[in-house]
C-alpha cells in the first residue's frame, strides 16, 4: 500500500514539475510583457495615480463593495504565508538573487493584473434586482472570446473551486496556522490529546476550533462581511509586518548597500564558480519568478474574481486599482522579507527553513528585542495572513461553483460548510501531497487565464486607450485629477472627476 501510494505522490511530483516548470512561466511572463508593451507600460507611467484610486472609493458605481473592500478581498487571498515561508524557501533554494526575478515577475505581473481587473469588470454580471455580481476569467473567456469557449471557462471554474477547497484555501494555511500556534506556545508538545490514536498538542486543538468558528462566522456572511473584515485586517498585518521590517532595515541600514549588490550578483551568477554561472542563474530565476508568480497570483485568474464585486462604472478604474495589490504584496512585502533575509545571512544557517529562516533573520537584526517577542509577532502574522487566505479562497471557490453549477445558490450553501468543515479537519491531516495537488490545480487556474489575457490584448489595449482620452477631455492633462472644494480623499470620498468622465463619454 505504502509503494501505491509513494507512486501516486512521484507522479503528482512529476506533474507538478511540469505544470509549474518552464513552460507556464514563460506563457506568464510572455503575457505580461504583451500586455506591458500593448498598454505602453501602463504600471510605470500610472502607478502614482493607482494608488490614489486605492484608497479613494468611485461613487455611483453598481457592484457588491467598495473597490478598495475589493482590493482587500484579494490581498486576503494573495498576501499569506508564502510572504513569510515562501520567501524563504525561494531564497533558501535559489539564493538572494531568486528575489530579483521575483521583482521582475512582479513589474511585469502588474500588467497582467490590470488586464484581469479591467476584463472582469467590463465583462461581469449584475443582477439588476438583487446587486449580485459575479465575474471573473470564466466570464470575460464567455463573453469576450465567445460561448464556443465556454468549455474553457468551465475548466477554469472548476480548477478555481478545487484550490480552494482542497488546497491552498485550507488545508495549506490551516497546517500554517496551526504549525504557528503550536510551535510558539508549545514547541515540545508537552500538553496532548490524544486523537483518533494520534497525540495533537492542546494548542493545535484548541487553534483549530477557535479557527473553524471565526471562519464560519465570517463565511457565512458572504462577499460582504469577507470584504468587511479584510479592509480591517488587511491594512493591519500589513502595517504590522512591514513596520516591524522597517524597523530592521533602518536598524541595519548600513547592510542595505551590500544587501542589494548580493541579490543581484547572485541573480546572474555571478557568485557562482565560471562553470556553474549559467546553472545558478536559472535556478534563481526558477525558484523566484515561480514563487513570485505565486505569491502575488498574477495571471492565475483568482484576483479579477473579486474585483468583479467592486462598486464601479469604469474597468480601467478597477484595472489600476488591482495591479496595486501586486505593488504591495511582492514590491512591498516579500521584498521585506527578501532583504531581512539577506542582511542577516539567515537563509545561510544550515538545517533552517521555511519559518524558521525568517524568524532567525529577525532575531538577528533585531537583537535589541527579545527572542520571544520577535517570535511571537511573527507567528501574529503568520497567523492572520493565513486566516485571510482561507477567507479570500472560500470567496473565490464560491463564485467558481455558481459560475460551475449555473448558479445554483444550494450548492454554494453546501460549499461553505464544506469549506468550514475543511478548515476544521484540516490541522488533524497529513499533507504530504496536499501542497502538491494545490500547486497543481493552482497552475492549471494560469493556463485558461492566460489564453484569454493574450487573445483579449487589443480589447485591454482600446478601452485603456478610450479611458485616458476622456481622462484628458475632462480637464486631466497633467496626470492629475484636477480637485474641487470640497473634495473628500477619506474613505469613501466623492469623485467628482468621475462623473466628469461619464460627461465626456
Amino acid at each position: 500500500m505504502e509503494g501505491f501510494f509513494g507512486v501516486i505522490n512521484d507522479g503528482l511530483v512529476a506533474i507538478d514539475d511540469f505544470i509549474w516548470g518552464v513552460p507556464l512561466m514563460v506563457l506568464i511572463l510572455f503575457g505580461g510583457i504583451l500586455l506591458t508593451v500593448r498598454l505602453r507600460a501602463v504600471q510605470f507611467r500610472q502607478l502614482p495615480r493607482a494608488l490614489r484610486y486605492m484608497i479613494k472609493n468611485e461613487t455611483g458605481g453598481e457592484g457588491e463593495v467598495t473597490s478598495f473592500g475589493a482590493l482587500c478581498t484579494a490581498l486576503s487571498a494573495t498576501i499569506g504565508t508564502g510572504n513569510i515561508v515562501g520567501v524563504a524557501t525561494a531564497i533558501v533554494a535559489g539564493g538572494p538573487g531568486a528575489l530579483f526575478w521575483m521583482w521582475l515577475a512582479a513589474l511585469f505581473g502588474m500588467a497582467t493584473k490590470f488586464s484581469e481587473g479591467l476584463l472582469a469588470v467590463k465583462y461581469r454580471s449584475i443582477d439588476k434586482k438583487t446587486g449580485h455580481v459575479l465575474g471573473g476569467p470564466f466570464y470575460y473567456i464567455e463573453r469576450g472570446m465567445g460561448k464556443n469557449w465556454r468549455w474553457l471557462a468551465k475548466i477554469f471554474a472548476f480548477f478555481g473551486m478545487c484550490v480552494g477547497l482542497f488546497g491552498i484555501g485550507t488545508f495549506t494555511q490551516v497546517n500554517s496556522i496551526s504549525s504557528a500556534i503550536t510551535g510558539f506556545f508549545d514547541p515540545e508538545k508537552n500538553v496532548t490529546v490524544n486523537i483518533l490514536g494520534m497525540d495533537y498538542s492542546i494548542f493545535t486543538v484548541i487553534g483549530s476550533l477557535l479557527l473553524a468558528l471565526l471562519v464560519g462566522l465570517v463565511v457565512i456572511g458572504g462577499l460582504k462581511r469577507i470584504a468587511k473584515v479584510s479592509e480591517r485586517v488587511i491594512p493591519a498585518m500589513v502595517v504590522l509586518y512591514v513596520g516591524f521590517s522597517l524597523i530592521l532595515i533602518i536598524t541595519n541600514l548600513d547592510k542595505v548597500p551590500t544587501a542589494f549588490v548580493t541579490i543581484f550578483e547572485s541573480a546572474f551568477g555571478l557568485q557562482a564558480a565560471a562553470g556553474g554561472m549559467l546553472g545558478a542563474i536559472i535556478v534563481a530565476m526558477q525558484k523566484g519568478i515561480a514563487r513570485g508568480i505565486f505569491s502575488n497570483e498574477a495571471g492565475l485568474g483568482s484576483a479579477p474574481i473579486a474585483a468583479a464585486a467592486a462598486q464601479t462604472k469604469e474597468p480601467v478604474r478597477q484595472g489600476l486599482v488591482s495591479m496595486t495589490g501586486t505593488f504591495l504584496d511582492t514590491i512591498v512585502v516579500c521584498s521585506m522579507t527578501g532583504l531581512a533575509l539577506v542582511m542577516t545571512g539567515a537563509y545561510q544557517i544550515p538545517g533552517l527553513e521555511g519559518a524558521a529562516v525568517t524568524t532567525a533573520a529577525f532575531q538577528a537584526g533585531l537583537p535589541f528585542i527579545p527572542g520571544d517577542v520577535v517570535s511571537f509577532v511573527l507567528m501574529a502574522c503568520l497567523v492572520l495572513f493565513g486566516f485571510t487566505t482561507i477567507l479570500g479562497w472560500d470567496y473565490y471557490g464560491e463564485r467558481c461553483l455558481e459560475y460551475f453549477s449555473n448558479g445554483s445558490m444550494k450548492a454554494v450553501k453546501v460549499y461553505r460548510w464544506l469549506y468550514i468543515a475543511a478548515v476544521f479537519i484540516g490541522p488533524y491531516m497529513t499533507v504530504a501531497a496536499v501542497w502538491t495537488i494545490a500547486d497543481i490545480f493552482n497552475g492549471l487556474m494560469a493556463l485558461p487565464n492566460m489564453v484569454a489575457l493574450i487573445a483579449l490584448s487589443g480589447v485591454v489595449a482600446k478601452e485603456t486607450k478610450d479611458y485616458f482620452a476622456r481622462l484628458k477631455a475632462a480637464g486631466d492633462e497633467e496626470g492629475m485629477e484636477p480637485h474641487l472644494p470640497g473634495d473628500n480623499w477619506d474613505i469613501p470620498p466623492i469623485d467628482p472627476l468621475e462623473d466628469r468622465l461619464g460627461a465626456a463619454r
